[in-house]
């Protein structure tokens, strides 16, 4: 992480200085509760100004610790140096990690495991392709932080993409980190399926709800429409020969799950209902949100689903989230699931928009 790279946290710096002068006014100590106010606003400010302020400090050092490594010729200073930058390169690493813990916005549901929904909208087999490739990215995104993936449910195409692919990620802070994913994903490559080279563009939609907890959201039982089937494949094949899979229908909302993945039919239930609990409750948070319009506008990247997020440009390597204008030349590595700097940077947005406010 460069501090001075993303605005957002000097601009907390600037705000702290800010507080520092204001609270050395003593025309507004008269002025008890604007007073107060501003002390604890200072005090809140204070522990991520002082990281911030260390880290700069670190990278310099750290800076020129490796500019006498490449000058000197001494073997002593070498290798004073070389010791030293080991030291600062952790004591950096911690600072980062430090620094991320401080900005995350507390969510209620940060801590939940998450269910994520990729549906292929325009562009046919190339979308379906590339709901695969995300599906891809986030579940090896989810191994790398020892987080465990389960498909819920898919609808495949002959050629190895997805229609629509449901799949639940487990672990802590697993909804804190990918809470920023929903939205509309582009592509812009040269389907396989194109004979002349030209470059198309194609858009799926990815949705991240997090699970519910039967205790938190209560479904009546008398509002469930509950059908079995037997699960099927890409083409129509069979995956087992009895009736496992699970369809639940919410009779006053019309919502309609599916699960199929097990060959238990009590676990397809267990998994579709707890898909159905996060739309449901998704669905009343979505509409409590609506109703403050100013509270929507100051959210980074939980907002409406068909607004256009980032876009995978192939034929120049390069991914851009529209949100923060971010924009990597490393798409190979984000499509193997190294997607954590685009995380950060949503998540010192979404810091400074609270700031603001």
């Amino acid at each position: 992480m460069d501090v001075d790279q993303y605005s957002k946290l000097t601009t907390s710096e600037g705000r702290y200085e800010e507080l520092t002068e204001l609270l050395l006014d003593t025309e507004l100590m008269r002025d008890q509760q604007a007073y107060i106010k501003l002390v604890k606003e200072h005090a809140e400010l204070q522990p991520l100004v002082q990281l911030i302020r260390e880290l700069r400090r670190v990278k310099e050092t750290l800076s020129e610790n490796k500019e006498l490594l490449r000058e000197t010729d001494d073997a002593m200073l070498r290798e004073l140096a070389r010791d030293e930058i080991a030291e600062l390169e952790e004591k950096e690493e911690a600072l980062e990690a430090a620094i991320r813990e401080a900005i995350e916005p507390k969510d209620e549901n940060d801590e939940r495991n998450v269910i994520i929904e990729i549906r292929a909208g325009t562009g046919g087999d190339e979308a379906a392709l590339f709901a695969a490739d995300l599906y891809r990215m986030y579940a090896a995104y989810a191994e790398s932080r020892g987080w465990l993936t389960e498909i819920v449910d898919m609808n495949e195409t002959e050629i190895g993409g997805f229609k629509e692919i449901v799949f639940m990620i487990e672990g802590k802070g697993a909804y804190s980190r990918l809470k920023y994913e929903s939205g509309a994903h582009r592509v812009q490559r040269v389907p396989v399926t194109e004979a002349g080279g030209r470059i198309h563009t194609s858009a799926v939609t990815v949705a991240v709800l997090p699970e519910v907890d039967e205790v938190d959201f209560e479904i009546d039982p008398k509002d469930l429409q509950i059908d079995t089937y037997r699960a099927s494949g890409a083409g129509g094949q069979h995956v087992n020969k009895t009736s496992s899979a699970i369809r639940i229908t919410h009779i006053p909302s019309g919502v309609v799950v599916t699960c199929q993945d097990q060959r238990s039919q009590y676990k397809n239930k267990d998994k579709a209902m707890a898909h159905l609990r996060a739309i449901l409750l998704d669905r009343a948070e979505r509409e409590q949100a609506d109703a403050i319009a100013s509270e929507r506008k100051s959210q980074v990247g939980t907002g409406d689903r068909s607004e256009r997020i980032r876009t995978y440009n192939f034929p120049q390597s390069r991914v851009t989230d529209h949100r923060i204008g971010l924009t990597l030349y490393k798409l190979e590595r984000i499509l193997q699931g190294d997607i954590d700097e685009i995380i950060d940077a949503l998540q010192v947005a979404e810091h400074e928009a609270a700031l603001q406010n």
